[in-house]
């Protein structure tokens, strides 16, 4: 009877060993999973800031400089562009927001200089991206 028991011990301690194993594999690759996940949306999310800034200054050297050269819209085309394509990568909410950016854009490029709504308008939808992407930072785990 020692033997059976012994057994039944040695069967517990092996059936809980590898089920213990098993939930912390399971753990470990979501973690890392997760982790990447993060990264990815994090540098997305700096690469995306610093467009913006960009394309703010952009925006400045067109209106308030008149400067055909550091504002020019074809430049602040890639800059936008870049903007929409990173942001599907940060979150579905940046993404609209970048959408109604490109929309703005293409609305307002060309009153830039004349129309100081214009240049308010591209700014706003700046900044609210901008405030977008802090919220999925912050939200980060």
């Amino acid at each position: 009877m020692e033997l059976g028991r012994k057994l039944k011990v040695y069967y517990f301690t092996a059936v809980f060993s590898v089920a213990f194993s098993l939930v912390g594999f399971s753990y470990n690759a979501w973690r890392l999973e997760a982790t990447e996940d993060n990264s990815n949306i994090r540098m997305a999310a700096f690469e995306v800031l610093n467009n913006l800034s960009e394309l703010e200054q952009l925006v400045f050297a067109a209106h308030y400089d008149h400067d055909r050269v550091a504002g020019n819209p074809r430049k602040g085309w890639v800059k936008v562009g870049l903007i929409h394509d990173l942001s599907s990568l940060i979150s579905p909410e940046v993404g609209n927001k970048a959408e109604q950016l490109r929309k703005t854009w293409g609305g307002s490029w060309d009153a830039l200089g004349r129309d100081d709504a214009a240049a308010n308008a591209v700014v706003g939808e700046i900044d609210a991206v901008r405030a977008e992407i802090k919220m999925v930072i912050k939200d980060l785990k």
